[in-house]
């Protein structure tokens, strides 16, 4: 949820850090929208797996509920 909203990745860094504008930059959503990735059990079935990627503003934290979807294969336990 750090990175700002791109509508691409055209210009996003490489080395895994967030994606953040300057402050005065000029960008597509004046550094308001952050980005979401993997849905929730509250969106849309066909945005609720692993590879869902979306924005939203942190204004609506209230609103959006739980997201960020994560999918898990655990290993067989063994004593």
């Amino acid at each position: 949820c750090a990175d700002h909203w791109h509508s691409n990745y055209k210009g996003a860094p490489t080395d895994g850090t967030a994606w953040q504008d300057e402050p005065d930059s000029n960008n597509e959503n004046d550094n308001k929208y952050r980005v979401w990735r993997g849905g929730s059990c509250y969106t849309l079935p066909k945005n609720c797996r692993s590879g869902s990627r979306g924005v939203f503003n942190p204004a609506w934290r209230h609103l959006v509920g739980n997201i960020g979807f994560r999918v898990v294969c655990a290993q067989e336990w063994t004593p």
